[in-house]
């Protein structure tokens, strides 16, 4: 009976979900790339993992627009994390001179040319970031970053809900590593979803989307009603990385 009613209370108990913070670096080509990669190598990845925040991701884009530009994903257990971690930087001697050059460059050089931040809130069918792991360290591994725009919120809602009834699970089937699934609370081209996958080489990804698209599972769950693309996607984004060295995923 007690056994029993400890089920009960896990099955009842909600699901703890990260935040994530998507940020996407605009630089000059030249020597402000590498000003980039010294200050998050150096200074911010540090600083970050000091004030709790773990498995930091920075990507470079290999194909997609506006290059060059950074990919910077962290994960938040909660939104007081987002708030806390910011004023905890601020209070951070050691980063705050590990990080000068970057923070104090004069207008007349920036350091970037505009930062965009999207805020996200995960799926419960993936409740929490997870960074793989390859044999071999996966020196060729490659990011699929792919955003899914809808006609409204009820169509957003509908598509994250066929995530987490199978779709995830399908991802894995095919030989994915899913990094994270989540649903954009602050940001541009709103409503949509955003999730990462990683593969451990360009042909790993294409024979997993192969697999994926001729799984028979994939073709039952797309065509229940109200999961055609059709009905509840009306765009999507996909932009491939690569991590960069000193990436935490």
């Amino acid at each position: 009976m007690l056994s029993q009613l400890a089920r009960a209370a896990d099955e009842a108990a909600p699901v703890v979900r990260q935040f994530y913070e998507l940020r996407l670096y605009h630089l000059r080509r030249g020597p402000k790339t590498q000003l980039f990669d010294r200050f998050y190598r150096d200074a911010a990845i540090p600083a970050l993992n000091r004030a709790g925040i773990a498995n930091v991701g920075v990507f470079t884009v290999s194909v997609g627009p506006d290059n060059p530009t950074m990919y910077v994903l962290l994960a938040h257990p909660s939104l007081h994390s987002l708030a806390a971690t910011h004023l905890r930087l601020s209070e951070d001697a050691e980063f705050q001179k590990a990080g000068a050059e970057y923070m104090n460059a004069p207008a007349t050089d920036p350091a970037y040319v505009r930062v965009e931040s999207t805020l996200m809130v995960a799926f419960e069918g993936m409740p929490k970031l997870e960074a793989p792991s390859f044999e071999g360290g996966g020196n060729s591994r490659l990011f699929e970053l792919r955003t899914y725009e809808s006609h409204s919120l009820k169509a957003n809602e509908k598509k994250i809900e066929m995530f987490n009834r199978g779709e995830i699970t399908l991802f894995r089937h095919a030989g994915f590593r899913p990094v994270f699934f989540g649903q954009t609370m602050v940001g541009t081209r709103l409503p949509n979803l955003t999730y990462m996958l990683a593969s451990e080489n360009p042909g790993a990804r294409d024979k997993g989307w192969s697999a994926f698209m001729a799984d028979p599972e994939w073709e039952k769950l797309r065509s229940m009603p109200g999961y055609s693309d059709s009905e509840i996607v009306c765009n999507i984004t996909n932009v491939l990385l690569r991590p960069t060295a000193y990436s935490q995923i």
